[in-house]
């Protein structure tokens, strides 16, 4: 196994002279721990750097804030910080925030998926950090999914959102510092920006073989089995199919009271999709859709991660369920946006019409591949782990 160093790690043992003496704000929550599972706060202030300001993403900086629900400014009740809410009134940080500090550090586990709003919270913060003269640091984080495997379609924008800023793939096989300074130099946002790069990280290299802890990054993001299948199944939040919220299994079970377990597993299975299996099954989520009540699905097991695509996984379970239960499936409908959520997660409104008239999901997965190519290619020019 390999013994993969963080950049938290690296910061305080190789990089102090970048901080040193600097006013600094952190951007994190508590996924952001070492190897012994000490907290990335604890870590920077016990290693001398003046950290004057929080910032929390969803679900706050201590993971104690549900999915969804607005994250308050507060003060933290360990460190006695200011703690500035980038999930609430604000999404990017407001001049105020940014007065009483020269720099912004980044250190949260990220799960390699665009939907993830830990991303664009990242990104909105360049943004600031560009706009009121401040540098830019991130402390990179392996991706757990790997860093090779890159599918899924491309964002449009005109579809862009807090699920999808930026047109890059669903999947996109970068690691957090990778993904900034792409983000930074493609998307112009310009910040002054340094990464502190992991160490004994290789693209290739799965979370449970880094040696690290993992930390649930989310609630619903329990396990590296959940954050495998995520890039594919969290594409039910946009329907009226329960995607497991409120289980043990969340993206491993999905379902809903009128869906035939047997029947579902059965048209899942006989599709024979790489590095996957379905096995019929039955649950009640405490919380989220159907809260309390019983759901026929299945869940989804792993059989080999490597070939596996679950963005495929994803397109086929919807595909499954709305042409097999016709008369109660549904996606839900428009949001605040004038959007449905759906679209928002897809990053286009195509894949859904496409289900809807009955196309086949070979086309659909045609038309989702054309963008691609000029993503991987734009993305090679920032790969910078072996």
């Amino acid at each position: 196994m390999a013994r993969v160093r963080t950049g938290l790690e690296v910061l305080v043992e190789q990089e102090m002279p970048i901080v040193r003496g600097r006013r600094v704000g952190l951007v994190t929550n508590h996924s952001a721990v070492n190897r012994n599972l000490v907290h990335s706060i604890e870590v920077l202030r016990s290693s001398g750097v003046n950290l004057v300001v929080l910032f929390g993403p969803e679900h706050g900086i201590r993971g104690d804030m549900p999915y969804g629900k607005p994250v308050p400014s507060s003060t933290d009740p360990v460190t006695g910080l200011p703690v500035f809410s980038l999930y609430g009134k604000h999404r990017k940080p407001t001049r105020d925030m940014m007065s009483g500090i020269e720099m912004v550090l980044f250190d949260i586990q990220d799960v390699g998926c665009r939907y993830y709003t830990y991303i664009y919270t990242m990104a909105y913060v360049m943004q600031a950090c560009a706009e009121y003269g401040k540098q830019f640091v991130v402390l990179d984080r392996p991706n757990p999914i790997n860093g090779q495997t890159v599918e899924g379609n491309v964002l449009d924008i005109k579809f862009a959102s807090f699920v999808g800023l930026y047109p890059i793939a669903v999947r996109y096989g970068l690691t957090p510092g990778e993904l900034a300074t792409f983000m930074n130099v493609e998307f112009d946002i310009g910040c002054t920006i340094h990464v502190a790069r992991c160490t004994g990280w290789k693209r290739a290299t799965w979370f449970d073989e880094t040696g690290l802890p993992w930390v649930p990054p989310s609630p619903n993001m329990p396990t590296l089995d959940t954050a495998t299948l995520y890039p594919g199944l969290c594409l039910l939040e946009g329907t009226n199919v329960s995607e497991g919220r409120g289980t043990s299994k969340p993206f491993e079970v999905f379902g809903a009271p009128w869906v035939d377990a047997f029947k579902l597993a059965d048209y899942l299975n006989n599709l024979n999709l790489s590095g996957i299996r379905f096995r019929p099954a039955y649950f009640i989520p405490t919380a989220s859709k159907y809260q309390g009540q019983q759901c026929g699905g299945v869940q989804a097991h792993i059989t080999d991660r490597d070939s596996l695509r679950p963005t495929l996984v994803g397109l086929y379970a919807v595909k499954a369920l709305h042409d097999l239960f016709p008369k109660e499936f549904q996606f839900l409908p428009p949001g605040e946006s004038g959007k449905h959520l759906f679209d928002l997660l897809v990053g286009t409104d195509k894949t859904r019409l496409a289900i809807q008239v009955g196309a086949p999901a070979d086309e659909i997965i045609d038309e989702w591949y054309e963008g691609l190519p000029a993503f991987i290619q734009q993305r090679q020019r920032y790969l910078t782990y072996l």
